[in-house]
């Protein structure tokens, strides 16, 4: 079941809920590393497209920025390797291995936390997200920061030469480059995917009315915003009206990205909420007080949507 955010004021954010209606039109996926070739994709390749159950893909793209510079092509491949994501019809192997990923319990309980949103509680190997997430950090553990030691990051999860070749083989066929069309410069994809890392790792922070961040007790939604920014380098006004006025904004049609501003009020000129897109139809904001800072599917689509803007596309200043 899908989630409905309602909008809320910025700074101030005061409590004014706004309905969200109807279908959603938004179709952008994350920004991903094309194994070995140290270029960004828009969107999966068509062999992704036509091979990954979209629950699947959109997961593997969400779990990624666990560790910074992991593709989700490579959790992807696994996914693939391991139970044809999840279509295993047991997802048990004879070794004790479970679930979607393949964890021994005993090995998935050393990443299974923090539990990441959406995650079962207590985290099971059985649950996709869990697994997802968890597969990301013991790649991470072993090397796949950053890339810096991918195969061997690979190798501890299946201790197999040939597992890491197929592995990688699967990774680069699903990142097959997607046309020029749909793709940015890899400069502003690389920063708005880490604006987006930033404000995940946020989620859970309680929302305070005027925040900037953990050392005021939390953030207010054009305070996450703003921080989200700042952490690459752009400097954001700090009002939710004032950033949809700096834009720069987006043409109605036009496909949103991961890292893209979506703003919602009463008009164009009384915008009274910000959040920032993660992919795949989802919005990372602070709502509300007495709430924390969420990731939750959005429909952009009701009279409260007021558009979105592209920041990283006015460079640091």
């Amino acid at each position: 079941m899908s989630m409905l955010l309602k909008a809320t004021t910025g700074i101030g954010c005061t409590i004014v809920a706004l309905p969200l209606l109807a279908t959603v039109l938004v179709a952008a996926l994350l920004d991903s590393v094309v194994p070995g070739s140290g270029t960004f994709t828009a969107t999966p390749g068509k062999n992704a497209l036509a091979d990954v159950p979209p629950a699947m893909l959109d997961l593997y793209q969400r779990a990624a920025p666990e560790c910074p510079g992991l593709s989700w092509t490579i959790l992807a491949a696994i996914g693939k390797a391991e139970t044809d994501h999840g279509r295993h019809p047991t997802m048990k192997s004879p070794a004790g291995a479970v679930g979607p990923m393949q964890f021994l319990p005993s090995t998935f309980r050393a990443y299974a936390h923090p539990v990441p949103p959406g995650g079962k509680r207590p985290p099971t190997p059985w649950d996709p997200v869990d697994a997802v997430f968890a597969a990301a950090r013991l790649l991470c553990a072993h090397g796949a920061r950053h890339s810096q030691n991918l195969k061997r990051a690979i190798y501890a999860y299946n201790h197999s030469h040939a597992y890491v070749a197929s592995i990688l083989r699967i990774a680069r066929r699903y990142a097959a480059a997607s046309p020029a069309t749909s793709r940015e410069p890899a400069t502003g994809s690389a920063r708005a995917t880490a604006a987006v890392a930033f404000a995940r790792r946020q989620i859970g922070t309680p929302y305070v009315w005027g925040g900037d961040g953990p050392s005021e007790g939390g953030f207010d939604c054009s305070g996450l915003t703003k921080a989200a920014y700042a952490s690459i380098g752009i400097t954001l006004p700090r009002v939710a009206q004032d950033q949809y006025d700096a834009g720069p904004r987006l043409a109605a049609p036009e496909r949103l990205l991961p890292g893209d501003l979506l703003f919602f009020g009463t008009s164009p000129q009384a915008i009274t909420h910000v959040g920032i897109y993660a992919g795949h139809h989802r919005m990372i904001d602070a709502p509300r007080p007495g709430a924390v800072v969420r990731e939750a599917r959005v429909r952009l689509t009701g009279a409260a949507y007021q558009g979105a803007a592209r920041p990283h596309l006015r460079g640091a200043r």
